[in-house]
């Protein structure tokens, strides 16, 4: 937080940290941006179509660009909405005496609030650079959707429209949002934010009171933890959606499409996956610090700690992983059975047990590896230093 004159001022600094949202943006405009492209530039050739086969064939690519705009778009947009806003809230909490001092100095809200305009940055980098990037992968997506030779070559155009719908719209839109959710968020009592009270201390009972008291207190506690942050209960089961849907779906896209676009989906899956999974474990353990510090004043070990903050998460995490499962397969049937139906050669699609298996398998390695990294860096919070803030 700056100040400016006589106000303060949301800096570019403090929407850096916001990476998370122009990593989503980037993969939602990556994707929308060929498709559309394509939608776009396929709808040029319609009059010249002559054969039955290349209306059916013509019909399908247009159907394929709108339900992918439709669904991934959708979905990475709803993420990124809700990312900013966590963000937004996250950030007022985080700074709540000097936000509390201002509106005790005259401040109205709307005039506080109207400097958080610049989180929509984050958007416009995101946005930009999956822009850039599309068109950079757009000459090998054309030339694989020119494979099949039923069409008249499709060539690239550049439409200006998408740069509007896709990065200076959303840009403006984010930026108004973030405006209007911080005032929402400013409308508390002075008092309240000159508390700065972001952690209630935990009840912690003693440990060697009984098994029954350590049992119910680690329960508690987790449960307080799901409850106090149910947003990032959503960044956990979007990570792990994430990574199971798209890691299985790129399986089936060397038969279904291409390698090509098999990789790219891998590629965005992954890294959606890793954003918010990041995003939120280390938010967990940072609005829990003095928790943990108590805790093990209190004598509870490292693994003790780490089943209390961290633990509640690992069933969403599978839950997660099997709505992608079934969220993939239904996509599949939709693209092969209604999409596709009248294109001779697609294969039947069926739902790949051995594949869905190795991705189960990758995906309990790799997020146990990343909460064992975690637990670690739980143990390193040094107690000395948090209870004499």
């Amino acid at each position: 937080m700056r100040s400016v004159g006589d106000i303060m001022v949301v800096g570019i600094k403090d929407a850096a940290k916001l990476i998370g949202i122009s990593i989503i943006s980037c993969c939602a405009v990556v994707v929308c941006t060929m498709f559309l492209n394509f939608y776009f530039d396929i709808l040029q050739i319609e009059d010249n179509l002559l054969s039955e086969q290349e209306m059916i064939f013509y019909n399908a690519q247009i159907s394929t660009s709108k339900v992918v705009c439709i669904v991934s778009g959708g979905c990475l947009l709803i993420t990124s909405v809700v990312m900013l806003l966590f963000y937004i809230k996250h950030y007022i909490d985080t700074h709540k005496r000097e936000l509390g001092i201002l509106k005790a100095l005259g401040y109205s809200n709307i005039k506080i609030a109207k400097n958080f305009w610049v989180f929509g940055i984050s958007v416009f980098i995101g946005a930009a650079v999956g822009f850039l990037g599309a068109f950079l992968l757009m000459p090998s997506f054309y030339e694989l959707q020119n494979e099949d030779k039923i069409l008249p070559e499709i060539t690239i155009h550049f439409h200006a429209d998408i740069l509007l719908y896709f990065v200076v719209l959303p840009t403006i839109i984010f930026a108004v949002l973030s405006v209007f959710y911080a005032c929402l968020n400013l409308r508390r009592p002075v008092i309240r934010l000159l508390k700065n009270d972001l952690q209630e201390k935990p009840k912690v009972k003693n440990k060697m009171s009984g098994k029954n008291t350590y049992r119910s207190f680690i329960g508690d506690l987790k449960r307080q933890t799901l409850s106090s942050r149910k947003t990032l209960v959503f960044f956990i089961v979007f990570a792990s959606f994430c990574f199971s849907a798209m890691t299985q779906m790129s399986a089936s896209m060397k038969d279904l499409s291409s390698a090509m676009m098999g990789f790219m989906i891998l590629t965005i899956g992954i890294v959606l996956a890793f954003t918010t999974l990041f995003i939120a474990i280390i938010t967990v353990i940072k609005g829990n610090v003095k928790t943990i510090a108590m805790m093990r004043v209190f004598g509870y070990s490292q693994k003790e700690c780490c089943k209390s903050i961290l633990g509640g998460y690992r069933p969403l995490s599978y839950i997660g992983f099997a709505l992608g499962t079934v969220y993939q397969y239904v996509l599949l049937r939709i693209m092969v059975d209604i999409v596709f139906k009248d294109i001779d050669g697609i294969p039947v699609y069926k739902f790949d047990f051995p594949v869905m298996i190795i991705s189960l398998i990758l995906f309990i390695v790799i997020y146990e590896t990343i909460m064992y990294i975690y637990s670690k860096k739980i143990n390193k919070i040094s107690v000395k230093e948090i209870m004499s803030e």
